[in-house]
């Protein structure tokens, strides 16, 4: 986007944020007819991109609930598969993504306070001996890590905009740890863990730490709250053998179930990623909620397993958020 562009965005997102607090856009949000799934992440008390675009504060969070409370139709993820729902306000359907502590800290009593019914898609890395997930502990060196890494004989260098690329070839360290699967993650994992433990610090646990096992099973236990699969490493599941990818989403249910003694039949792809024989896969494993984020095929909206889900966006006000949700669109 060059800078033309970018002041235009800012004046037309200023407008609308005006326009919707002075009232003008109640129309938009009490009468139009439809429905969303929206994917929350982290939640935080301050700084919501301090190491990645994915989280925004509880105060905003509240906010966002207020707003659903006054203006939409809150529903399950069931009913929102089942179009349990009534045309004459718009419907949204709360998720969140990759099972931070954060999640059952702020989360929770909020959904609580404002009766919420919210779905909690979780990964089975702690199962692993983890309490980060590979990608977190990335954006965690990225931001506060050493200028360079050294990782499986390759040094990696931090660009400006805090990247690690190889010194050798210029590839991307995040790229390459994406497209492989989790023993080359858990490598990575350990050979930084002693790095990480300052970025850690830094950071504070809100950013990285993921839930515990008695923590899911507090979180379980919620009448508002629903469980389901993001995988078992955090890998993106459209880029490793089906025959993994399968493995990891029957033994991620198979560890929710043990812990939070409830069936759990809804996955959400991890990165939104998947392909066709993912989602052939996924079914015959016995899910039937599949949850992504756009859809990669033309014929997928007719199918009546998988659904679009829209990522919350943290740079923009509470207003241009919920007009974002109704329209379905970030453009300005």
């Amino acid at each position: 986007m060059n800078p033309i562009q970018k002041i235009r965005q800012k004046g037309s997102l200023a407008f609308n944020h005006l326009r919707s607090a002075l009232g003008f856009n109640r129309q938009l949000f009490q009468h139009t007819p439809g429905a969303r799934a929206l994917i929350y992440h982290g939640i935080c008390r301050g700084k919501p991109t301090l190491i990645n675009s994915l989280f925004i504060t509880a105060k905003t969070f509240e906010e966002h609930l207020k707003f659903y409370r006054r203006y939409f139709n809150i529903v399950s993820l069931d009913d929102f598969y089942a179009k349990n729902y009534n045309d004459d306000r718009f419907a949204v359907c709360l998720t969140f993504d990759d099972g931070f502590a954060n999640n059952y800290r702020y989360v929770l009593p909020l959904i609580e306070k404002y009766k919420i019914p919210v779905t909690f898609f979780i990964t089975a890395i702690r199962q692993a001996g983890h309490d980060v997930l590979w990608n977190d502990q990335l954006a965690l060196l990225q931001r506060f890590g050493p200028p360079n890494i050294t990782f499986n004989g390759d040094m990696y260098v931090k660009d400006k905009y805090r990247r690690y690329l190889s010194r050798s070839n210029g590839s991307s360290l995040r790229d390459h740890l994406q497209q492989n699967g989790y023993p080359l993650k858990a490598g990575f994992l350990q050979q930084t863990a002693e790095a990480a433990i300052h970025a850690k610090a830094r950071a504070g646990d809100d950013y990285w730490l993921q839930m515990t096992e008695k923590e899911i099973t507090m979180l379980t236990a919620h009448p508002l709250v629903t469980i389901g699969c993001h995988g078992y490493y955090h890998n993106d599941l459209s880029r490793i053998p089906l025959t993994d990818a399968t493995d990891e989403m029957i033994h991620s249910r198979q560890y929710l179930e043990s812990i939070t003694g409830c069936a759990i039949d809804a996955i959400a792809f991890p990165y939104g990623a998947y392909t066709k024989e993912l989602t052939a896969a996924a079914v015959v494993a016995g899910f039937r909620q599949l949850l992504a984020v756009d859809f990669r095929h033309p014929q997928d909206k007719d199918d009546p397993t998988i659904r679009e889900r829209m990522t919350i966006n943290p740079y923009i006000s509470v207003y241009n958020q919920m007009t974002a949700i109704v329209r379905g669109h970030y453009h300005t």
